[in-house]
C-alpha cells in the first residue's frame, strides 16, 4: 500500500483527471489504523511492558490534535493527524505483538527486496522516459522543486508522492538488502543505488552512510567482513552505471554541492529557515496544532509555515508540552535500542536498528517522522524492541527447561 498507493493515484488522475484534494492517498493511512485497536487495547499494559516511549509520544500526539481541532477546521485536523499517529500506531502494534517477530523479520526482508528491486527499475524509467502520467502530475501540481517535466530531467520520486519518502524508503530497502541471501538481491541493489541517487537528496544520502557506520559498529568481526564484501560486490555493480551518461552528469552535479554548500541554494534556504523560524518555534509555547499550517505574524496577518526541520516541526505544531512528549518518546526509545546487544548475533536487528538510527539523524534536515518516513522511523525501531523482548523470552524459557532437566 505505502509503496504503491501514488503511483496509482497518478495514474488515476491521468484518466480521470486531477484531484487536488489527493484523497485516495488517505487509503494507506486508514489499512495501517487497523492497528490502532490493537494499540489502543493494548496500551495501558504496554506501559508496564517497556512501551513508555509509545504512550508518551501518543499523549504528544493528541496534544497536538485537540489544539489542532480549535485552530483549524476538524477535518484538516483530522488528515495532518493521519501523519503523526499512524506511525506510531503501527509501531505499537509490533511492540505488543513481539512474539512474531521471526515472521516479522522474514515479511518485512522479502517486501522490501521486491519493493527496492520494483521502485528501482521503475524509478530509472521515470528518469529516462518521464512517462506521460508523472509529466501530467507534475504540470498539474505546479511543483519546480521535482525538476522539468521531461526525459533527464526528474528528480526521481519513482511509485512515491515526493523524492524526500521515496529516498527514505529507498535507503532503508537498500540497508535491508545487507541482510538478504536472496538471488534477486545484487539486482535491486545495483536498481536501487542508481535510483537513491538520482533522487538528489543529500540528507537522506548522509543517513544511508549514517545507517552503514552503525551496522558496521553493531556486528561481529566476522559478520563485519561479510558485509564488507557485500559493499564491494554492490560498489562494483553500481559504480559503473553511475558513471554512464546520462546519469552521471546530474549525478556528479549533485555531489560536487557538497564542497560548495555556500552557494547552494537549497542549503542556504535550508539555513534561512532555521534562522527565521527557531525563535519561533521555540517560543510557541501553545503550538499551532496538528494541521494547522499557518502563523500569524509581526504585523497581525496570516502567513504559511514553512518548515524543513523536524525538530522545528515538533515544537511549531506540538508546542513545548506536546513536543516534549513526542521527542521525549522518540529519545527514549532510541537510548532503549542503543543498549541491545542481540545485533551482535541477529543481523537483522542490528540492519533495523541501524535504519532507525539513520532516520533519527534526519530530523534536523526534514519531518521524518511523518507519513512514509515515520513509519520506517517508528516501525524499524519497533521491530528492533520486539527482537530484543523476543531473545529475552527465548533465553528464559532455555534458562528454565535446562533447570528442570
Amino acid at each position: 500500500m505505502w509503496f504503491i498507493t501514488p503511483l496509482l493515484s497518478r495514474l488515476i488522475d491521468y484518466r480521470s483527471g486531477f484531484d487536488a484534494t489527493r484523497f485516495i492517498l488517505i487509503s494507506q493511512y486508514l489499512v495501517t489504523l487497523i492497528t490502532m485497536y490493537t494499540a489502543l487495547k493494548e496500551l495501558p499494559r504496554s506501559y508496564r511492558q517497556g512501551g513508555l516511549p509509545f504512550v508518551l509520544a501518543f499523549v504528544g500526539v493528541f496534544y497536538g490534535y485537540l489544539i489542532g481541532l480549535v485552530k483549524t477546521t476538524p477535518f484538516t485536523a483530522f488528515r495532518g493527524l493521519l501523519d503523526w499517529l499512524t506511525p506510531i500506531s503501527f509501531a505499537l502494534y509490533i511492540f505488543v505483538r513481539w512474539r512474531d517477530y521471526p515472521q516479522y523479520r522474514q515479511n518485512i526482508t522479502r517486501i522490501f527486496l521486491w519493493g527496492v528491486l520494483v521502485t528501482g527499475v521503475y524509478g530509472i524509467v521515470q528518469f529516462l522516459i518521464a512517462p506521460e502520467w508523472d509529466r501530467f502530475w507534475l504540470i498539474s501540481t505546479k511543483l519546480t522543486s521535482f525538476g522539468n517535466p521531461e526525459p533527464f530531467g526528474l528528480r526521481i520520486w519513482s511509485t512515491m508522492a515526493s523524492p524526500g519518502p521515496f529516498a527514505t524508503v529507498i535507503m532503508a530497502g537498500l540497508l535491508v538488502l545487507f541482510h538478504s541471501k536472496e538471488f534477486l538481491t545484487i539486482p535491486a541493489a545495483a536498481a536501487g543505488y542508481l535510483t537513491f541517487l538520482l533522487t538528489m537528496v543529500r540528507t537522506l544520502w548522509g543517513a544511508w552512510l549514517v545507517g552503514v557506520l552503525t551496522l558496521l559498529s553493531s556486528l561481529k568481526p566476522k559478520i563485519q567482513m561479510r558485509l564488507m564484501v557485500t559493499i564491494l560486490v554492490m560498489a562494483v555493480c553500481v559504480v559503473p552505471l553511475a558513471n554512464m551518461e546520462p546519469f552521471s552528469g546530474v549525478i556528479t552535479k549533485r555531489l560536487e554541492t557538497f564542497s560548495n554548500l555556500e552557494k547552494d541554494n537549497s542549503a542556504q534556504i535550508r539555513q534561512e529557515i532555521y534562522k527565521n523560524g527557531l525563535t519561533k518555534a521555540l517560543t510557541n509555547g501553545l503550538g499551532n496544532g496538528i494541521g494547522n499550517t499557518f502563523i500569524v505574524n509581526e504585523k497581525g496577518l496570516l502567513e504559511p509555515i514553512v518548515i524543513d526541520s523536524g525538530i522545528l516541526d515538533m515544537f511549531f505544531t506540538l508546542g513545548w508540552f506536546g513536543a516534549v512528549f513526542y521527542l521525549g518518546g522518540l529519545i527514549l526509545l532510541m537510548f532503549q535500542v542503543l543498549q541491545y546487544i542481540e545485533p551482535r548475533f541477529d543481523q537483522f536487528m542490528a540492519v533495523a536498528r541501524a535504519i532507525g538510527i539513520a532516520c533519527f539523524a534526519t530530523l534536523p534536515g526534514g519531518s521524518g517522522m511523518l507519513g512514509v518516513a515515520g513509519m520506517i522511523l517508528w516501525g524499524f525501531l519497533a521491530i528492533t524492541v520486539a527482537g530484543h523482548k523476543y531473545y529475552v523470552q527465548q533465553n528464559y524459557v532455555q534458562q528454565r527447561n535446562s533447570r528442570f532437566n
